[in-house]
């Protein structure tokens, strides 16, 4: 007497009914019957799209991290800074709190975030699973939410507006470093299923 697999079943995250899963054609998107919120999807997306993205943002954040973010100009005199270099204003001005913060939000769990996301993927691509994939996995999902990249940017533009109407704001390379590896990174998070980063580790071998 055979004894057939259990199908594997999928919750919806907006109404908790559910679904059998079902193999999706690429490009698809798997829907709750009830609630029409999307399961899961099939991006299509290949794992050297998933190398290509983390290396080029490792080298945007390399980048952001080693150049001045932006300068100021006030009586002929310019004042350039780095983002770590706004850490140690802040930490010297008497806000440690705000500087651990930022040093925390803005480089390490981003930097340690893509490094975990490289360690995934490229033994995956190379036709090997990694060691320790499923703790190193669990731990990017939980460091998703530190990584406020995007927030920064915005007190940034918010800050160099105010600062507008008493020096000359200078866009240094760093700020355009952050606006491309936002993209980079919603490029990655929109071409990557988790999904199939985990059916990948079953493979024997």
């Amino acid at each position: 007497m055979t004894t057939l697999a259990p199908q594997p079943l999928v919750a919806c995250h907006q109404c908790d009914l559910l679904h059998r899963e079902t193999a999706l054609a690429p490009g698809g998107v798997a829907r709750c019957r009830r609630c029409g919120g999307a399961l899961y999807r099939n991006s299509g997306a290949g794992l050297d799209r998933a190398v290509a993205l983390t290396l080029a943002a490792l080298v945007l954040l390399a980048i952001a991290n080693s150049f001045p973010i932006v300068a100021l100009e006030f009586q002929g005199q310019q004042d350039a800074t780095t983002l770590l270099g706004a850490v140690e204003a802040l930490y010297r001005q008497e806000k440690p709190l705000v500087a651990g913060l930022v040093l925390v939000t803005t480089i390490i769990v981003p930097a340690v975030e893509l490094t975990g996301m490289l360690y995934l993927v490229l033994p995956l691509r190379l036709g090997r699973v990694p060691r320790h994939f499923a703790p190193v996995n669990r731990l990017m999902h939980a460091l998703r939410p530190w990584g406020m990249v995007e927030v920064f940017m915005l007190g940034l533009l918010v800050s160099l507006v105010k600062l507008g109407g008493f020096a000359t704001v200078i866009i240094g390379t760093a700020f355009w470093s952050f606006g491309a590896l936002m993209v980079v990174m919603a490029a990655w998070l929109a071409s990557v299923d988790a999904r199939d980063l985990w059916a990948r580790t079953q493979v024997p071998g």
